[in-house]
């Protein structure tokens, strides 16, 4: 006695049940989606302003960043005016450049304290970063 789905398979298949591959890609998603994590970039979040005639620097700097609080830091650490100074030293001997970036939000006298400190330690070039419109 042939059944009727035996006959079908003997012959070949008519269709392919893909429900537990659908199952399967499923449950992998879901497993990728909980298990993964996203790479967070550790830094300073600085929004920079916005200037219509900036040029772009070609060669490299000291970086001072000045926070949206007026935190300074100089190649990523926190400094105190005191430590800046030594270090600003160090970079006009060096006669290397210094880029500033200032946040919008940073208080323009902090800023333009810097940029004082910067020129009356005798550094070469002193940089203000900003986006481009």
């Amino acid at each position: 006695m042939h059944f009727r789905r035996h006959m079908e398979l003997e012959h070949g298949l008519k269709q392919i049940d893909i429900a537990p591959l659908i199952d399967i890609v499923f449950q992998l998603l879901i497993f990728f989606m909980l298990t993964s994590s996203f790479v967070m970039q550790p830094g300073i979040k600085v929004n920079l302003p916005k200037a219509v005639t900036s040029e772009a620097v070609k060669y490299e700097n000291t970086e001072i960043i000045i926070s949206s609080e007026n935190i300074v830091y100089l190649n990523g650490k926190v400094v105190n005016s005191a430590e800046l100074k030594t270090l600003l030293k160090q970079v006009a001997k060096a006669k290397q450049g210094i880029m500033i970036k200032a946040d919008r939000r940073a208080s323009l006298g902090r800023i333009v304290e810097i940029w004082d400190l910067c020129r009356d330690l005798g550094v070469a070039q002193v940089n203000i970063a900003t986006n481009q419109e």
